[in-house]
């Protein structure tokens, strides 16, 4: 019977070694690409997609999500290491890069003899021990040089020094104006806009808003000081009926008739708006503006801009939402029985042209709950990298907030890992003990990368760094400015503790599955059995 074909005769199947050396081919041969990448010395990947757009990033996850990956085992791992960028905000290279070391050292040990199971066995003790090790690790001490340091880091791996250290404090302010006690920090509370026009260094936090449309008519106000604004959702425009409906006359005046009391029924609308801003204006000379998520027609325009009031139609539903919590007010759905309390108010309103775009800046607001980053680049590629920075580092600050604490950078946890499990193994009976110490020197990757990024003898810096370890006990890291190791609590380089705890959960368990994969097989379905 063992020369009887189950499977599909066209079906491709790889087994045991085959299966294996795929696997491990392909976490090492992504390890190889993204490698090069990490830290602040990381250098930099072009994409050029299909139409020869240009893309500049050493950002792991901007790269595994934009590159095309037809291995099938590298997309896996590319996926998982996205899927925490998803979550977490960072540690996707880092993700990448033990993944391939663990491969490599699972290699090593199949070649003498070692079963994959066993193996995996040692890697889930080394997993378990090495995440309680990091609680014991963790850095407590959480207020706003910590919150700066931890946005450093994170930056700092992104961009180049000068854009990053402008953007640091930006970042940092951000997150505490949308951070509301005792509830979860929603960061889509932090508009992110984007100008192109002057320099990258030149971005900038608006303790506000800023919305891009201006006003919809040429003869209402550019600029306005002290500015009620009524955040509205209401139709101000002439709307067909909701159902499919036709009207029969029987003479021209009734056709008039209706077509009158249409045109009435809005301008009754714009016209309460315009006596409701007479009555809470006219003691303090307050400017007023109108911003609505639905349309003006020109013919309202035209009756707001003879009053002096700014109009400002389709705003996005999202901007309501922020326009209440950054300039206080309630977002209203009837022009009828309004009051003072209804409005929001800011110091300053302004409109601002560049080229074709308006935008309308809304500044000094009382106690804002929501803010707009405004960033400004020379090209669209400067404008995506900065982008894709401010998000990361957003989520490393709230990240820092919410776990209420860090973990010490520059490679500083991995070392320290590395030399406690090589002394957790003498404790781990058989074999497995093999797999903890092949986990130890798996997580040396991540300084070796350091290190190798910045042009030092990888070998030399981390025997320097590690006898360091080991002498004073206390937390040391690869140096970026020269060769040698670097006190991370004292010179501030942290990293997210979420996202270590992520990492050493996602990256050893997906190494575990792939080492125990002893056959592959393309047959010709689709994953569930359906035909292609």
């Amino acid at each position: 019977m063992s020369s009887v074909q189950f499977v599909n005769s066209k079906a491709e199947v790889l087994r045991k070694y085959q299966a294996l050396a795929m696997n491990i081919n392909a976490a090492a041969g992504l390890m190889e690409v993204m490698k090069s990448n990490l830290g602040p010395k990381g250098t930099l990947k072009m994409l050029v997609g299909g139409a020869g757009q240009i893309k500049l990033t050493k950002d792991g996850a901007v790269l595994l999500s934009e590159m095309q990956i037809q291995h099938p085992t590298a997309a896996m791992i590319a996926r998982s290491a996205t899927a925490q960028d998803d979550i977490i905000g960072d540690g996707t290279t880092s993700n990448v890069l033990l993944i391939g070391a663990l491969m490599k050292q699972a290699e090593r040990l199949l070649a003498e003899g070692i079963h994959p199971r066993v193996i995996t066995e040692g890697f889930e003790l080394a997993r378990k021990e090495a995440l309680s090790f990091l609680d014991t690790f963790k850095y407590q001490q959480i207020d706003k040089a910590v919150l700066i340091n931890v946005a450093r880091t994170s930056l700092n791996s992104k961009l180049t020094p000068d854009v990053a250290n402008q953007i640091i404090e930006i970042v940092v302010d951000a997150v505490q104006i949308v951070q509301v006690p005792e509830k979860p920090i929603d960061l889509f509370m932090v508009e992110i806009m984007h100008m192109q026009h002057k320099m990258g260094a030149e971005t900038e936090l608006i303790r506000g808003l800023v919305l891009d449309h201006g006003a919809r008519h040429p003869d209402m106000p550019k600029f306005v000081k002290k500015c009620y604004i009524l955040n509205l959702n209401v139709s101000l425009e002439y709307e067909k009926t909701e159902v499919h409906s036709g009207f029969f006359y029987n003479t021209a005046d009734d056709r008039e008739k209706l077509a009158r009391s249409e045109r009435k029924l809005t301008d009754d609308k714009c016209q309460q708006i315009i006596d409701f801003k007479r009555k809470v204006c006219e003691k303090n000379g307050y400017g007023f503006a109108v911003i609505n998520q639905k349309g003006i027609d020109p013919v309202c325009l035209e009756m707001f801009a003879k009053e002096g009031i700014v109009g400002i139609r389709r705003a996005k539903k999202r901007n309501m939402e922020r326009i209440a919590k950054a300039c206080g007010g309630n977002s209203v759905n009837a022009v009828e029985d309004l009051t003072e309390s209804d409005l929001g108010y800011c110091e300053v309103l302004r409109e601002y042209t560049l080229g074709e775009e308006k935008y309308t800046f809304i500044e000094g607001v009382q106690n804002p709950t929501s803010c707009t980053i405004l960033i400004r680049g020379p090209n669209e590629h400067t404008i995506a990298q900065i982008k894709d920075a401010i998000r990361d580092g957003l989520r490393a600050v709230k990240n820092a907030v919410e776990d209420k604490c860090v973990i010490p950078g520059a490679g500083a946890f991995e070392i320290a890992t590395s030399v406690h499990l090589q002394k957790f193994k003498d404790s781990v009976a058989g074999k497995a003990k093999l797999g903890v110490q092949a986990f130890a020197e798996s997580l040396l990757v991540i300084p070796k990368a350091l290190a190798e990024n910045c042009g030092y003898d990888v070998q030399e810096t981390l025997i320097q760094v590690t006898d360091e370890f080991i002498k004073n006990n206390i937390p040391v890291g690869v140096s970026v400015n020269e060769q040698g190791f670097i006190a991370p609590i004292a010179n501030g380089i942290f990293d997210n503790y979420c996202s270590k705890r992520s990492w050493l959960n996602i990256a050893p368990t997906l190494a575990q599955q792939l080492l125990l994969v002893d056959e592959i097989m393309r047959a010709g379905k689709q994953a569930g059995g359906a035909p292609q």
